[in-house]
């Protein structure tokens, strides 16, 4: 299959397994786009619909994915088909749903065309990452999701290489960004259970508003002193928070 499009990806330690020489890659990312930047690439490319009526389109067939979704409809949109699945045990043939034992996720799953369009990218390894900074992992522990969700009030778990919390400046820290409105919330300190270099356990602000959000790692640790400035590490995946139901 021809290689249209190129990515660069950069080595990192990987320590679950017995060979020292053994690594974990990671795509460097070239930046992220909202749908806003989605509409306005297109509309250099379809100069015969305007980014008035793009995005007013994208609008009304989200909020009837949205809805077909909910009445327990399975939907392709945009690059994945989506769908509901139930999180949490019954107990017996005729239980009740309780909120809080139980709830609904989203599944979603990469449609077969953008599985085949991304066997078109050609990969150029690199080598070691400056910085050695990695999160491999994490897990939010109520709802048992990996690298999808974090709990309001609840404790989540990260693995990595060189993740320890360390060093005084200011910006020093786990910081959790709402993609939308571009909020930051930072991660107290105090709420830190864990912090070593492989492995971070926090608690998630009780108070953190439903959103989507990106998690951003701050250190000026390093295996033998603390670097001069820091380093920050932003995770990869974007994070939903759960709000539990009283």
């Amino acid at each position: 299959m021809a290689k249209l499009f190129k990515v660069i990806v950069e080595l990192y330690e990987l320590l679950i397994t017995s060979r020292k020489d053994d690594r974990s890659g990671r795509v460097v990312s070239t930046g992220s786009l909202k749908v806003d930047d989605l509409i306005a690439i297109a509309v250099t490319r379809r100069s015969d619909i305007n980014a008035v009526t793009m995005k007013a389109s994208y609008e009304i067939l989200k909020e009837v994915a949205l809805e077909e979704l909910c009445n327990a409809k399975q939907v392709e949109f945009g690059l994945s088909h989506y769908g509901l699945k139930v999180n949490g045990v019954f107990t017996g043939d005729h239980p009740a749903w309780k909120d809080g034992e139980h709830s609904l996720l989203l599944s979603a799953v990469a449609t077969a065309e953008a599985r085949e369009k991304v066997k078109t990218i050609a990969v150029d390894v690199i080598g070691m990452a400056a910085s050695g900074t990695y999160i491999n992992t994490l897990t939010d522990v109520v709802s048992g999701e990996i690298d999808a969700v974090i709990t309001a009030g609840g404790a989540v778990n990260l693995t990595g290489v060189k993740i320890r919390i360390a060093g005084n400046a200011p910006e020093v820290g786990l910081h959790l960004t709402e993609i939308n409105s571009g909020a930051v919330v930072d991660i107290p300190s105090t709420s830190i259970a864990v912090n070593e270099p492989s492995r971070i356990t926090f608690i998630v602000p009780a108070d953190l508003p439903a959103g989507d959000y990106k998690l951003s790692l701050v250190t000026q640790f390093t295996s033998n002193t603390l670097l001069k400035e820091p380093r920050t590490y932003v995770f990869e995946y974007v994070l939903a928070c759960n709000i539990p139901t009283a």
